[in-house]
């Protein structure tokens, strides 16, 4: 299974420096590959304000995607989209070329947030589609996989940067203890702040996406 992934940056045309915000992608994208790498090829960008990146597993692409989310400050984010099929190279004279069904699946699942951001679920980031020939199971696990989706992003939408710093922090095995005195906070105030946001369902999911949950 391969997992081929679009990313493009929210309100691209809006951001005052688009430099800077590309620095700021770039080193995030980098920083989640330090401290978890689960890409086979992380998110590089490719042109205007695309990228892409491959996994080979789904769960670790959600898991990875959503490391950088939490990880963006405020006024910098992505949305994805994840396409399950083949991916291959063609060669041309400007270098390789990505081409596949699971790159023209990828484009519908973002084509797909971008639908749903402009109705009902305006904090839809992240969708999945599968290219023609899924078996039933990889067909139900898409399903699921972006009902889980919907949830998880509308939790995250709604955190704020510090929160999510937070939510990254013990996700990649930092005490609450290091977490507070990192931001200058009682270890209470990180408990109750979690806790208030909704972050153990965040934790607990990527511990099912991972098989390491209780």
């Amino acid at each position: 299974m391969v997992i081929a992934v679009l990313a493009d940056i929210v309100g691209s045309r809006a951001l005052d420096d688009r430099a800077a915000a590309q620095k700021i992608l770039d080193d995030t994208i980098a920083l989640v590959e330090t401290d978890l790498p689960l890409a086979t090829r992380p998110l590089t960008p490719t042109v205007g304000d695309e990228q892409q990146g491959v996994y080979d597993d789904l769960g670790d692409a959600l898991v990875s995607l959503l490391m950088i989310q939490l990880r963006l400050p405020d006024g910098v984010a992505f949305r994805f989209g994840l396409g399950v099929g083949e991916v291959r190279a063609v060669a041309s004279v400007h270098g390789e070329l990505a081409d596949g069904p699971g790159w023209y699946a990828a484009r519908a699942a973002i084509d797909t947030v971008h639908a749903r951001e402009g109705r009902a679920v305006p904090r839809t980031r992240t969708w999945i589609v599968g290219a023609p020939g899924q078996d039933e199971v990889m067909e139900s696990t898409i399903a699921a996989s972006n009902a889980y989706l919907l949830v998880r992003d509308e939790l995250v939408g709604a955190m704020s940067e510090r929160v999510r710093r937070l939510t990254y922090g013990r996700l990649i095995g930092r005490s609450q203890h290091e977490l507070a005195a990192a931001e200058g906070i009682s270890q209470p105030s990180v408990s109750k702040t979690l806790r208030a946001a909704g972050a153990a369902a965040i934790l607990e999911g990527v511990a099912a996406l991972r098989g390491t949950a209780a």
